[in-house]
């Protein structure tokens, strides 16, 4: 769903988050988020993993992992095409990121994770059935919820720098619409099923998260 009033931005460790009819737990340790300039997602046989990257010295290492299940990622899709809808029409179309100059073969996912750091802790990710997302004039903010009994809690915050959201978006819709295709309609009505390890952005191609936000889209 789409709201263009600005969610609370009362987000000190313990407190909540909210955007018009969803409001969020946000734990101490994940308040402050971590800045990604950087994704690759990844098609599994349930989930999707979004791995977010800071590719910003050597060697680029993972920042955040995040586990949506096959259902999240169209309502993730919307969300984000919303907010984004919502960004342009405030400030304006976003500026095209270059995009690097090929080198020939494309790399195999093994060959892009053999050079990526992906510490022990953050190898498992962190699930989430849902997302709010919110931006400033340089920013995109992406808080990914546990949406479950009794409340929602935010499981991860990322941020992105504006320039790297299409391109985001556009990796996430393709991703999805690859799903779909090979997906077989009576496993899941409405859309398909799932690729396995279907990476799409190369580390160095990748996408940016984002800080608090004046207007704030929430993907249930």
């Amino acid at each position: 769903m789409s709201d263009e009033t600005s969610p609370s931005e009362d987000s000190r460790p313990g407190q909540t988050v909210q955007q018009q009819h969803v409001a969020a737990r946000v734990p101490e340790k994940i308040s402050r988020g971590v800045f990604s300039n950087g994704v690759i997602v990844i098609a599994g046989g349930c989930e999707f993993v979004l791995d977010f990257l800071q590719n910003l010295g050597h060697p680029p290492q993972v920042a955040s992992r995040v586990v949506l299940p096959h259902v999240t990622m169209p309502q993730v899709v919307q969300a984000l095409q919303q907010n984004l809808d919502l960004y342009q029409q405030k400030f304006g179309a976003i500026a095209e990121i270059p995009r690097p100059t090929s080198t020939g073969r494309q790399q195999t996912p093994q060959e892009i994770y053999d050079e990526l750091k992906l510490p022990e802790d953050l190898s498992m990710g962190v699930y989430a059935n849902g997302v709010m997302i919110g931006h400033t004039a340089t920013e995109f903010r992406f808080d990914f919820l546990v949406n479950l009994f009794p409340r929602p809690v935010v499981s991860a915050r990322i941020f992105l720098a504006a320039p790297q959201v299409p391109r985001l978006l556009d990796s996430l819709g393709r991703n999805w619409r690859q799903f779909q295709e090979r997906a077989r309609p009576s496993e899941f009505p409405g859309t398909g099923q799932v690729s396995t390890n279907d990476v799409e952005n190369m580390p160095k191609q990748v996408t940016d998260p984002p800080p608090p936000s004046d207007d704030t889209t929430a993907g249930p």
